[in-house]
């Protein structure tokens, strides 16, 4: 048996990471960031801050900011790769044919059922597929 003074401390986090880290990889992985999308986030970092370093790298020429998603108020910034793509979507879904879906794993991360829809949330951890699109 220990005997003694003992105390259970919270584990102490690392440093935070770097708003501006934390834009780029989230506009890597999705092409396009806005205040909606950072909910799926487990970073830490506020819109304020995200804002803040997408604003400083559209000054610097690197991303662009704008309306990208309908549906969704405030700033929304995109990779000028994923602009061009957006606007050729755009394009073919006025098309009759309409745009096709696509079917991802639950785990992908462009699993952003409802999130960014009005369906129910699926589950990263489940082994279901979602219909995106």
């Amino acid at each position: 048996m220990t005997a003694g003074r003992w105390s259970v401390l919270e584990r102490t986090a690392g440093p935070a990471p770097s708003p501006e880290l934390v834009a780029r990889q989230m506009l890597r992985r999705t092409g396009v960031v806005f205040r909606k999308t950072l909910e799926r986030e487990k970073h830490g970092v506020t819109w304020r801050d995200l804002a803040r370093a997408c604003r400083l790298l559209e000054a610097r020429g690197e991303i662009r900011g704008g309306r990208f998603v309908a549906g969704f108020d405030g700033e929304q910034y995109a990779l000028p790769e994923a602009v061009t793509l957006l606007r050729s979507v755009r394009r073919r879904a006025e098309w009759p044919a309409g745009p096709q879906p696509v079917t991802v794993s639950a785990a992908d991360p462009l699993n952003f059922r409802g999130i960014l829809t009005p369906e129910e949330k699926v589950s990263p951890l489940t082994r279901q597929q979602v219909k995106v699109g």
